[in-house]
């Protein structure tokens, strides 16, 4: 059953509130009224501008997005201010509020680190930006209006799904010598993924289908810090040299394709064939190594699917209204239920992979 999502009480540093001054949104701000001014939209004219904050270019739906903001928010008539944050936290934080200090009407955040942004967003809620949380749920804040993501609790469950299936394809009954690896534990995306993951892999832990000979089998245990393929490398080589010199490794899970491809890589310089591996994100490399019976699975989350339903979104908060939304209960944020509008992430192998990519410019020639 899928749960709430509390990122917990995270304590943020201490900051005074910024005073901000002279932009185009403070009067809307005022027009909005309420208690610190209310993030509800009151509606603006055409060629607005709006900011996309993004952060670091760590996966090609990252480096896609920033081409299909400019593009699609240029084709509706806004003014984009699209920025990567690639020098980190510290670096986003200015660029929000210098964002801020611009006057965009609306602001998307897909964060480094969504605990972490707290003073700049009530500054935007004080002058009355609607903020939409892209991709990655902002923590911590009430300064936070809609989330705009796949659905990423069933990320998890399809990747636990896939692991599952592919181990009785290609090793037949069990049972099977698994790794888990998990995301950054910056990112609140990497909760639902391990979590939808484990929903359905821990009942066969629990009844030995699944040996984890490592034992690592919690997030803090798994996770990758900075999602950064070294960082995982690093820790599959540990564990194969500890745990697997007499043993065969059946199977990983991985949360995306980046940290899929470091484990493979790891297996490899260590004399091992890992049978099945899962991914997400349906990098080209991946999908490559998909086609060729290599990584197993991915999960594809079309990234132009979801800047589209983004700007649907910037569409309602211009026109006064609010966003559609799927989902009212899932996304707690720690100091809020954030209203989420959820998309269908979908799950690839080679034996579904020419029809699901079937239109997908970057995608469909690799699977012919």
């Amino acid at each position: 059953m899928k749960t709430k999502f509390s990122t917990g009480l995270v304590a943020l540093a201490a900051a005074s509130a910024l005073a901000l001054s002279g932009c185009g949104s403070s009067e809307r701000g005022a027009e909005a009224g309420g208690e610190g001014g209310e993030s509800a939209a009151a509606g603006f004219e055409d060629g607005a501008k709006i900011g996309v904050a993004l952060p670091q270019k760590t996966s090609e739906n990252w480096v896609l997005a920033e081409s299909l903001f400019n593009d699609g928010l240029t084709e509706a008539g806004y003014e984009p201010i699209v920025q990567f944050a690639n020098g980190g936290v510290s670096e986003q934080q200015n660029q929000i509020q210098a964002m801020i200090q611009q006057g965009v009407e609306v602001l998307v955040v897909g964060a480094i680190d969504g605990s972490q942004l707290g003073s700049q967003l009530k500054a935007a809620k004080d002058q009355g930006i609607p903020v939409i949380a892209y991709d990655r749920l902002l923590e911590n804040t009430d300064a936070v209006d809609v989330y705009e993501a796949f659905d990423n609790f069933k990320v998890g469950q399809l990747q636990g799904q896939a692991l599952l299936e592919g181990l009785a394809d290609r090793k037949g009954e069990g049972p099977y010598n698994v790794e888990l690896i998990a995301g950054s534990p910056d990112d609140a995306n990497s909760t639902p993924f391990f979590e939808g993951a484990m929903d359905v892999l821990q009942p066969k832990i629990d009844d030995g289908t699944l040996v984890v000979k490592s034992g690592q089998t919690s997030q803090q245990q798994a996770s990758t810090q900075g999602w950064e393929a070294e960082n995982a490398q690093n820790r599959m080589d540990t564990i194969l040299s500890g745990s697997y010199k007499d043993a065969e490794l059946h199977g990983v899970l991985s949360p995306n394709d980046t940290l899929a491809r470091a484990a493979l890589t790891s297996a490899k310089q260590a004399g091992k064939d890992v049978p099945v591996i899962t991914g997400q994100d349906s990098e080209v490399e991946s999908v490559k190594s998909i086609m060729a019976g290599v990584q197993y699975s991915t999960i594809y989350k079309d990234t132009r699917e979801l800047v589209e339903a983004t700007i649907g979104a910037v569409d309602a908060y211009k026109a006064g209204e609010e966003p559609e939304v799927t989902d009212t209960e899932s996304y707690d944020n720690g100091v809020k239920v954030v209203p989420a509008n959820l998309l269908e992430p979908v799950i690839v192998t080679e034996d579904n992979a020419a029809e699901v990519y079937a239109g997908d410019p970057n995608l469909e020639e690799l699977t012919k």
